[in-house]
């Protein structure tokens, strides 16, 4: 039996979902059957603005015509092997990105917190057979989010969040410091470090971006304690912020960066690019993936980052960042707005972050809620001053309501 032949309502869909899967999301009371570009359609034709954009993901617009193109091309003709033969999907995206991020060497993965793995470990590496031993030590930021693996994990500078509690104890070798301060930073380096590895934006930390002074001192500081600067730009990279990378806001060069989110179109890939030096700590043996580099995947990755660059998608984001920003400066109960380009929160002045993202999807809009008072929306790049208006009408309308009930 093919899929398209499986007939269920949604309603079965539903029960059968709750029966078998391991549930660990809060699902919205809708089924979700295809997407295009800036909307997300459920089984009765409803359409949802999406500012959720897959988290992020959907940069180019959702199922965006050349992406779907490549990913069909491919997959008749080759659709996996080994890592061990040359594939054309995999060399000219590796030129792609490295000649688009300014970085030398890259690895293939299949997810961002498989790429922030990937980057822990190639530090590690180079530290112990460079230094010694014990130079593995990794400073990251407080409220950092890297990911849900254990290495990712115990970057993530959240200790009393749900992603680590219950899964203690994390790795050993990592601390926190304060986010912006760079007085912190330097009192956390010790003999053993050998990286700081941070977000440009924190993005599961309350949409916070880091200060011009804050990256230029980590850069100095690094240079001056021989560490490497990591950076982790899952979700600020290709083109969310209105640069292609995140650290290209600051002037600066970083020793590795990830990515993954936006760089495939919706299909599963993630990478670490690093300088010649520091990828040399990888040899053969070292460090491996099944699924990375996938020709599928990349095929799709190559279409979407072309699609990205060719429509001056980061120049939109910086423009429409602009526009929607200045459009929600005007909500009631904000409290501070803060992100670049079209990464964005709204910190709000009651805890009601939660009820505003299910009025939000009852009025046909998907954005996404961060602790108690902060609504994130990532939405796709293509967006106009229309999706804007459409989404701050209904914003507007939501954290109205979702104060009344506050008060009752």
């Amino acid at each position: 039996m093919q899929l398209k032949d499986v007939n269920y309502s949604v309603k079965e869909i539903m029960e059968m979902t709750d029966q078998y899967m391991i549930e660990t999301y809060q699902r919205f009371p809708f089924a979700a059957v295809r997407a295009k570009d800036m909307y997300l359609y459920d089984d009765q034709g409803n359409a949802y603005l999406d500012f959720y954009g897959g988290i992020a993901v959907n940069n180019a617009g959702s199922c965006n015509d050349k992406v779907v193109a490549a990913v069909r091309d491919q997959v008749g003709d080759l659709m996996h092997t080994f890592n061990y033969p040359y594939t054309i999907p995999q060399a000219v995206l590796a030129k792609l990105i490295c000649e688009t991020t300014g970085m030398d060497k890259i690895f293939f993965q299949n997810s961002g917190t498989e790429a922030n793995e990937a980057m822990i470990k190639l530090a590690r590496k180079y530290g112990t057979e460079k230094y010694g031993p014990e130079k593995y030590h990794i400073i990251t930021a407080k409220s950092s989010f890297h990911g849900r693996t254990y290495g990712a994990m115990s970057a993530t500078g959240q200790p009393d969040n749900a992603c680590q509690i219950g899964f203690k104890p994390v790795l050993p070798g990592f601390s926190y410091a304060d986010f912006n301060n760079l007085d912190a930073f330097k009192a956390a380096v010790t003999e053993d470090t050998i990286a700081i590895m941070l977000e440009p934006i924190q993005g599961e930390g309350g949409v916070r971006p880091a200060t011009i002074e804050f990256m230029q001192g980590i850069r100095k500081l690094c240079d001056e304690k021989g560490l490497l600067l990591l950076i982790d730009e899952i979700q600020t990279g290709w083109c969310r912020t209105g640069k292609v990378m995140g650290f290209m806001h600051y002037g600066i060069k970083p020793d590795a960066i990830t990515m993954a989110k936006g760089m495939g179109g919706g299909m599963p890939i993630g990478a670490l690019c690093a300088t010649k030096e520091l990828a040399k700590a990888f040899n053969p043996g070292s460090h491996g993936t099944t699924y990375g580099g996938s020709p599928v995947c990349c095929a799709a990755a190559y279409a979407q980052i072309n699609e990205l660059l060719d429509r001056n998608l980061a120049e939109n984001a910086c423009k429409m960042g602009d526009y929607f920003m200045d459009k929600l400066s005007k909500l009631p109960h904000v409290k501070e707005i803060r992100g670049k380009g079209l990464l964005i929160g709204v910190e709000l002045d009651f805890p009601g972050a939660a009820n505003i993202k299910h009025i939000c999807v009852d009025n046909n809009l998907l954005v996404t809620a961060i602790g108690t008072s902060i609504v994130r929306m990532v939405p796709p790049l293509i967006l106009n001053e229309e999706h804007c208006d459409k989404a701050f009408e209904i914003l507007d309308k939501a954290v109205r309501e979702a104060y009344a009930m506050s008060k009752n």
